[in-house]
């Protein structure tokens, strides 16, 4: 998996059939400050730096525009690789904090021609004043 990972980084800097060094060189640094821990977190570190760069050409496309199509068409394309990668952020900090759901399992026995409450009850309402 390592071989064909650090091809794809290395190509994720290209344009057409030329690498860019500087671009592939700041992707791995960015995977390597994140520190993934496991491959899940490599691929999804991996996957943040690949929109990240590519939101960035987005950028720059839309500072050199000739005319309103094409700067309608950049701002399109930028505004829809913001959004994932704000949702791949918060997918890693999900995904790191590792938290777990708690189930609880309760027996209730309701006879019959009774009423059973599910959920949790509080007392409220009136005060005691009103009783």
């Amino acid at each position: 998996m390592q071989s064909e990972w650090l091809g794809q980084m290395a190509k994720l800097g290209s344009q057409s059939r030329r690498t860019d060094e500087s671009a592939s060189n700041f992707a791995l640094g960015f995977v390597d400050a994140m520190q993934p821990k496991d491959a899940a977190e490599l691929l999804l570190t991996t996957q943040i730096a690949a929109i990240h760069q590519a939101t960035m050409m987005l950028a720059q496309r839309l500072n050199h525009v000739d005319n309103i199509p094409q700067q309608d068409a950049a701002e399109r394309a930028l505004n829809k690789l913001a959004r994932p990668f704000a949702a791949q952020m918060d997918t890693l900090k999900r995904y790191r904090s590792k938290r777990q759901q708690t189930v609880r399992v309760e027996r209730v026995t309701v006879e019959s021609g009774a009423q059973a409450v599910v959920g949790n009850v509080e007392r409220g309402g009136r005060g005691d004043a009103e009783r």
